[in-house]
């Protein structure tokens, strides 16, 4: 028998029960931006599921690179841009 990988354009039905108010919601927002609801919700539910696997990821680094780190981050600010923004006029201050 051969290899036969999963063809990945192949695609399968997810079915969703859902609110009339979140429909109508998901499909005035999906036709502002060209897409159909299926379109959509497809796009927004693989976006969140890349912001959830990527909040998940771990860093493996050794002792020297992570205490390099902790370094970098207990130095204060500083430079020409940071020197800018702190002198720039605050809006709350108006």
């Amino acid at each position: 028998m051969s290899y036969n990988p999963i063809n990945e354009t192949q695609t399968h039905a997810v079915n969703l029960r859902i609110r009339h108010d979140i429909r109508n919601l998901i499909d005035r927002a999906a036709k502002t931006q060209g897409k159909t609801r299926s379109d959509f919700m497809i796009d927004a539910a693989r976006r969140a599921a890349e912001e959830s696997l990527l909040d998940q990821t771990l860093m493996r680094v050794d002792e020297e690179t992570y205490n390099h780190f902790l370094d970098l981050l207990d130095q204060p600010p500083q430079g020409e841009g940071f020197e800018r923004l702190m002198s720039a006029s605050k809006p709350w201050n108006k």
